[in-house]
């Protein structure tokens, strides 16, 4: 039964947005959101924690020098982001321009393993998370003041 419910949802979400739409990251239906929560569990859930909530003390460097993966929950950064920036960080890593030359990050890059709907699908579950007016309106207002710029 659940794998052909996986296999429903993923072949329902043939109408995801066009490549390169900056809005593809965006909740817009229940199966691009379903196939996020798949990749989410399957390459994210590890590290970022199965409810979002990122590993214990995230803002305290390890012994190695090295930040534990930041919750994407409400709690955590990841809303900051914009779209673009999130799917350059989940498809190349943690690198310039996002971080400094030579910064240490676990943050691996997905690009050889995930499709980039598949990052986007993931980014959508994530967003889906995010529901408290205060941080939808800070994020709105951001995403105006990049297009803006």
């Amino acid at each position: 039964m659940m794998t052909i419910l996986v296999a429903g949802i993923i072949a329902g979400c043939d109408q995801a947005p066009a490549p390169g739409s900056d809005l593809r990251a965006i909740p817009d239906g229940a199966e691009w959101i379903a196939r996020g929560a798949i990749v989410y569990a399957q390459h994210c859930a590890a590290c970022h924690g199965t409810q979002l909530e990122g590993q214990p003390e995230w803002r305290r460097r390890l012994p190695s020098g090295r930040l534990p993966a930041p919750p994407h929950d409400e709690s955590g950064h990841t809303w900051h982001h914009p779209d673009e920036v999130l799917f350059a960080i989940t498809k190349n890593g943690l690198v310039p321009p996002y971080a400094p030359k030579d910064y240490g990050s676990d943050m691996p890059a997905y690009a050889g393993t995930l499709s980039d709907d598949e990052i986007w699908s993931a980014l959508a579950f994530i967003k889906s998370h995010w529901k408290a007016s205060e941080i939808l309106a800070a994020r709105a207002q951001m995403m105006r003041d990049r297009r803006t710029k």
